[in-house]
């Protein structure tokens, strides 16, 4: 499947935009990261890039070096501010259908702060 169009009315472009209230923990030029309003553990960030991004293949794709830079030190970034590096923590970047992406924005969960459990249920 080809990179799926954007959706400016998506929840993050609104967001990003100001139009829904966000806690925010991280901004820069390229990155915003907010806590998320349904957490599944202690700590549960969203890193978005700010550029319209469906997917992290459509970002490693068409997103500048500046912006892939910017995105991948700001995770790195705000997992140590959260202070989730000691005990470690779990990236999760759903995509598309198969992959239980519920937001057509590219986002990363930094989740941590408690020992998690399997990511998928063994074969």
């Amino acid at each position: 499947m080809a990179v799926q169009p954007y959706d400016p009315e998506n929840i993050f472009a609104k967001i990003l935009r100001g139009e829904i209230p966000c806690t925010k923990v991280y901004e820069d030029d390229h990155v915003l990261a907010f806590n998320d309003i349904a957490p599944q553990a202690p700590t549960h960030i969203l890193v978005i890039p700010k550029g319209a991004y469906t997917s992290y293949d459509d970002f490693a794709l068409n997103a500048s070096d500046a912006e892939i830079v910017a995105y991948t030190r700001a995770i790195g970034k705000i997992a140590k501010e959260a202070g989730v590096l000691e005990d470690g923590y779990r990236l999760i970047a759903n995509t598309r259908d198969h992959g239980r992406q519920d937001v057509p924005h590219l986002h990363v969960h930094i989740i941590g702060g408690t020992k998690l459990g399997l990511m998928l249920p063994k074969a």
